[in-house]
């Protein structure tokens, strides 16, 4: 296959070029690397960990360990319905491109579906971008506060937050190679953090440990929110059902961000191919070392009473402690590492973690800008124009990089008055994203025969395998719309506790909505095409690519 100046391969380009769109992005990316974003931003260091905490009130350990085993089984179902579709059409625009050619071949509006599901997806990237950063600004914040003294509170966090956003923007503007290298460094240092924190909590810990039947018989209802407060209902497996349901909310959303190698397709070579390996094995990898790291963190809480409770006085056990470090900074593993091996190994395998979710921010904020920049240059986003501009020396969208920052940025900020904010981000993440995952690979089901499959295809199993991801979406768009903290005390509402997920969604998704009805559905008519081959051309031979 012979390449290109710039790094693209000829069958790379045509197929760009058959799509309507120009090679304006570095192509540069092999299978890993493709392979090594999304498994970066799933980054079960920063979802499993940075949610730890609220699995330990809400399910406790055989919620977060069973409840992450059904969760792997329907996120692979969806991954294969994406890979699947990615293969045909391997474009940075990904998610709402697919839904504009897949409703068109169904026999739908390919424009409505493909301006809603890129509104879905871009609230979910930001989100998830937010999510991210947010999360290692909280396990920054507590490795501060425990070697520094440095204060561990709302406003300190958000200061600590932007910073952490700044940073990742300024990475992926100065070009695409040093993310890469960054990206494929990402794969490593996860799998060997995995494997230290296994190693810390099972073989070196100082204090008897949790057994295994006890990690996947445990049950924990925390989410009253005043004394004596829990949710009603009927149980599940022991669990209050609608705890046990709630509590999937940190599988959910770790096992997310795996579409970022179809938006990186325009910079992958050989992308009809490695965009769908990506897409698969980003989450088949995620889903065992994730299971392995969530046995190994329950099994590393001592349940000896050999701690110091926060008072001084009183004993408690390794949940609780952990629990109550948990009170204070929002990160309980940090605290069952250092139980089990003290201050200075704990801190150690602390700043693993915190490297891990740099990485992960760092890749979220690339996948971010490239989505953007797809729908920017489809003209779906205000002052596209402007979004969708690269600039000619990194040959990156500089702008969309900026607008992902800020977008999370705003996400965060309701954590100044709402200690629960950070959940309700979590929870925009995994319903933006998965709404825009799903939609192509139902359309998929409706257009049949009349799908044109890629060289990576499901072939017999596409039909049943869409069906169980699309109805799985459909339930988890419910469930995590509700309210994951009990919102009541005795004398009336905790606004404080409020899922701000639906009034996100109610402004975002509501505003897209009616800017539709109203302008759109008269201009927008889905992705645009670029121009001729000539024409394509000469956009190549403006940014130097000859």
């Amino acid at each position: 296959m012979a390449d290109r100046p710039g790094g693209s391969s000829s069958a790379d380009v045509d197929k760009l070029h058959s799509l309507g769109y120009a090679q304006e992005l570095r192509r540069g990316m092999k299978t890993f690397s493709n392979f090594a974003v999304s498994f970066t931003i799933i980054s079960i260091l920063s979802g499993c960990l940075t949610l730890f905490g609220f699995a330990m009130n809400t399910g406790g350990p055989k919620d977060m360990t069973l409840g992450w085993l059904l969760v792997g089984f329907f996120v692979i179902m969806v991954a294969l319905g994406m890979a699947e579709v990615a293969s045909s059409y391997p474009t940075a625009g990904g998610l709402y491109y697919w839904a504009a050619k897949l409703a068109d071949e169904a026999g739908a509006n390919g424009a409505k579906w493909s301006w809603f599901v890129g509104w879905f997806n871009l609230v979910g990237q930001v989100a998830v971008t937010a999510g991210i950063d947010f999360g290692l600004s909280l396990f920054t914040n507590a490795f501060l506060n425990l070697s520094f003294g440095f204060p561990a509170d709302p406003p300190h966090l958000i200061l600590i937050y932007g910073i952490v956003l700044v940073i990742h923007a300024l990475l992926n503007t100065f070009g695409i190679r040093i993310v890469t290298i960054l990206n494929n460094l990402s794969v490593w240092w996860h799998l060997v953090g995995v494997a230290a924190i296994v190693l810390v909590c099972v073989v070196l810990n100082q204090h008897g440990r949790t057994d295994l039947g006890t990690v996947f018989s445990k049950t924990v209802d925390n989410t009253g929110s005043g004394p004596g407060l829990s949710w009603p209902g009927p149980l599940l497996f022991g669990i209050p059902l609608y705890v046990g349901l709630i509590g999937l909310l940190n599988a959910q959303y770790t096992l997310t961000g795996f579409d970022a190698s179809a938006h990186m397709s325009e910079e992958t070579h050989d992308a009809e191919r490695s965009a769908p390996r990506g897409i698969i094995w980003s989450v088949i990898i995620s889903i065992i070392a994730g299971f392995i790291l969530l046995v190994a963190m329950n099994v590393g809480i001592t349940p000896d009473k050999v701690f110091l409770g926060a008072d001084g006085s009183t004993m408690v056990d390794g949940y609780a402690h952990a629990l109550a470090f948990q009170a204070a900074t929002g990160v309980a593993p940090a605290q069952i590492w250092i139980d089990a091996i003290g201050q200075t190994g704990g801190l150690f395998i602390l700043l693993i973690v915190i490297g891990a979710q740099f990485y992960c921010g760092m890749s979220s904020v690339t996948a971010n800008s490239r989505m953007i920049y797809a729908f920017a240059r489809d003209g779906a986003i205000p002052g596209s124009r402007f979004w969708h501009r690269i600039n000619h020396r990194t040959r990156t969208p500089t702008n969309s990089i900026w607008l992902a920052a800020g977008g999370a940025f705003l996400l965060g900020l309701p954590y100044l008055w709402s200690p629960v904010a950070y959940f309700a981000v979590t929870s925009i993440a995994v319903v933006g994203l998965y709404v825009a995952y799903v939609a192509p690979v139902f359309l998929r089901l409706r257009a049949g025969s009349r799908f044109k499959e890629g060289p990576w295809t499901l072939g017999r199993w596409s039909q049943p395998v869409g069906i169980v991801a699309t109805l799985w979406v459909v339930f988890i768009f419910f469930l995590f719309m509700l309210p994951q903290v009990l919102p009541f005390w005795d004398n009336g509402p905790v606004w404080a506790n409020l899922n701000y997920t639906p009034v996100v969604f109610l402004i975002v998704l509501g505003g897209a909505a009616l800017w539709w009805a109203v302008s759109a559905k008269n201009w927008f008519h889905g992705p645009k095409v670029q121009g001729t081959a000539d024409e394509l051309a000469a956009i190549e031979a403006d940014l130097e690519i000859v």
